[in-house]
């Protein structure tokens, strides 16, 4: 714990310090493979767990790794983490997963730090940088292993290369840096793993909401968030119109 630290350095520090234990595990060799990811998520999520609990004592806690107590809704102030985002990609010794440290309060992701260990980044919402001028063509993003349906229908629609990577946080982030256009997500995922992309996003300027352009509200019972849209303000239109319009088959 450090005296007078502001909720922004504590997500930036904490974010830096599990990337910093998951590099030192992967480059130890100890592990390998699923088993690596495994220890990598236990050990970020306790150096996490002990420090946010030391730090902010009255607030709640969310996390992937953690059994869930929904007294937590009961609480203004929750941090969501996700100590390992990219099992995966970690696991194969790819660059493209993250560490997530949020903090929500009242439901709005408010405080986020997004480690990007494998390229030696962090981005957080307490930094904004000035957003580059967009991709021509535009570039769309997608899940390695699984593009949504929809979000190949946009990218047709819009005229966009389809870039294909691993987290959601490097994706989220990937917008952020101007490296893509649009983020959008519609097969499932959890609190923890958009609430620090979603205030990274935010405080970066960009559109931030559901797949149907209604609000990102987290600290809920259920943290189950099934689709998410990270994306320029000018297309957030546009895209949203299109998504709409999407029918399967």
């Amino acid at each position: 714990m450090i005296v007078g630290e502001t909720d922004e350095q504590l997500a930036e520090r904490l974010a830096n310090a599990a990337g910093g234990i998951l590099l030192d595990l992967q480059a130890s060799g100890e592990f390998v493979d699923s088993a690596l990811g495994k220890v990598g998520d236990a050990r970020a999520n306790a150096m996490l767990m002990d420090e946010l609990r030391a730090a902010r004592t009255d607030d709640a806690i969310l996390s992937e790794e953690e059994k869930d107590n929904v007294a937590r809704c009961g609480v203004s102030r929750a941090w969501i983490v996700d100590p390992l985002d990219g099992t995966r990609e970690y696991s194969e010794g790819r660059s493209d997963w993250a560490v997530h440290v949020a903090l929500a309060v009242d439901g709005v992701p408010t405080v986020g730090a997004v480690a990007l260990p494998g390229l030696g980044l962090t981005l957080t919402s307490g930094s904004p940088k000035p957003l580059a001028p967009a991709n021509v063509p535009l570039r769309m993003l997608v899940s390695r292993t699984r593009p949504a349906a929809e979000a190949v229908y946009v990218a047709e629609k819009m005229g966009a290369e389809l870039l294909a990577m691993g987290s959601a946080g490097a994706k989220a982030m990937a917008v952020v840096l101007g490296q893509a256009d649009i983020y959008l997500h519609t097969g499932g995922q959890y609190e923890w793993d958009n609430c620090a992309p979603a205030a990274v996003a935010i405080a970066a300027g960009l559109h931030v909401s559901r797949a149907d352009g209604s609000p990102l509200v987290y600290n809920c019972a259920d943290p189950y968030l099934p689709d998410l849209l990270i994306c320029r303000q000018e297309l957030a239109d546009e895209v949203l119109r299109f998504a709409a319009e999407y029918s399967p088959g």
